[in-house]
């Protein structure tokens, strides 16, 4: 793999062109046109870089994102699955005011290079190493999908189906932390939204035949929040919070949005049984739930630990020390955990701020972060 490090130190340059290019498609999740221009242009892009695939095949994602599979035939007959979003958080018309640039320190940022563009480079590059010095590699099956930050409602079953062969699955998200930490662990997480029914009325000429919906919404988020247990690693946030038509109208309706984060997979049961329970002390009030779960947790299994120990030891020859980590959110990673099979996330960028302003990317660490995913796929061609 040094071999591989050195060439991509050497393609650096192009790397991070590479990176430009994709920063500058804006594909935001909720952008229909946006991404199917994106996901032609990341096509072309993938065939520069690596040729036409062996097999391709299109999947049409509705109102979201579509998706692509794109199958490079290797020396060996296993099949590694390779997992990259190519949807943003950020809205059409970001790159106006905030253009990807690389800055004096070393930097490269812009709207989707951490979360997770680069990772998509460096996937690319890494095969295209490995064919370029005809290393033993498997077959590797890439899949690009559109609707990842919205919880993949769509290409989740694809993911499932693609990963049931796969020797792994590497999931190219951005790395944890300044150290670059691989992601063994995951939280699982929930959407979902409460809508509160009451009964309007005047609230200065008869408020006793009104039942607000705002006041009844207030007493359940109390019982919603409660419903955490940070021992056990699980989250409740009642993130937006809206209703009422006036401030002298008793409220007819009120609406929040829950996010849940849940590290055990039991504690899915005991949410929804506490969600199930809520109950207004106005009788008159009526309580809908709606939503679900979106992921279940990533915890770790006896397949993907032994694919970390060999990335513990890919990274040591080349240098440094790899290390793992549990983190909050939630990626595909965690429907293949989720099944027992063997997958192993964080081996894109090393950075910081994904979701956020000052997201941004370490070009230097592109390299070895290039060597490493090469050596992941070297070692499932046996």
């Amino acid at each position: 793999m040094h071999r591989i490090e050195s060439l991509a130190r050497t393609a650096l340059p192009e790397m991070t062109d590479d990176l430009r290019t994709l920063v500058e498609l804006e594909t935001p999740s909720n952008d229909k046109e946006l991404l199917t221009a994106g996901l032609a242009a990341i096509e072309a892009w993938t065939r520069r870089r690596l040729g036409p695939p062996d097999e391709r095949r299109h999947h049409d994602g509705g109102p979201h994102g579509d998706m692509l599979e794109l199958l490079y035939r290797g020396t060996a007959p296993a099949t590694v699955l390779v997992l990259c979003h190519y949807d943003t958080v950020w809205p059409a018309g970001t790159l106006a005011d905030w253009p990807f640039q690389v800055t004096e320190d070393g930097r490269a940022s812009g709207p989707g290079a951490f979360d997770m563009k680069c990772g998509l480079v460096q996937a690319v590059w890494a095969l295209r190493l490995l064919r370029e010095l005809d290393l033993p590699r498997p077959a590797v099956r890439l899949f690009l999908n559109g609707d990842e930050e919205i919880g993949s409602p769509v290409s989740r079953p694809h993911v499932e189906r693609l990963s049931e062969d796969a020797a792994a699955t590497l999931v190219c998200e951005a790395a944890a932390g300044p150290e670059g930490a691989l992601k063994t662990s995951r939280k699982g997480g929930g959407i979902f939204e409460l809508t509160v029914d009451g009964v309007e009325a005047h609230a200065g000429l008869e408020p006793e035949r009104g039942a607000s919906a705002v006041h009844a919404l207030a007493e359940l988020v109390t019982q919603v929040v409660a419903s955490a247990d940070p021992a056990l690693g699980t989250t409740v946030n009642v993130g937006v919070i809206s209703g009422g038509t006036g401030r002298n109208v008793v409220a007819g309706q009120a609406r929040c949005g829950i996010d849940v984060r849940i590290a055990v997979p039991a504690e899915t049961a005991r949410i929804d049984a506490a969600f199930a329970a809520l109950r207004p002390s106005d009788p008159r009030v009526t309580v809908t739930l709606t939503g679900g779960w979106a992921r279940p947790p990533m915890v770790p299994n006896p397949a993907s630990s032994r694919l970390f120990k060999e990335a513990l030891t890919i990274a040591a020859d080349l240098g440094w020390t790899a290390r793992e980590t549990a983190v909050g959110g939630a990626s595909d990673g965690n429907f293949v955990a989720a099944l027992g099979r063997p997958v192993l996330d964080g081996l894109g960028a090393v950075g910081d701020g994904a979701h956020a302003r000052h997201e941004h990317v370490l070009p230097a660490h592109m390299p070895s972060r290039t060597a490493l995913i090469a050596g992941l796929l070297a070692g499932c061609a046996g």
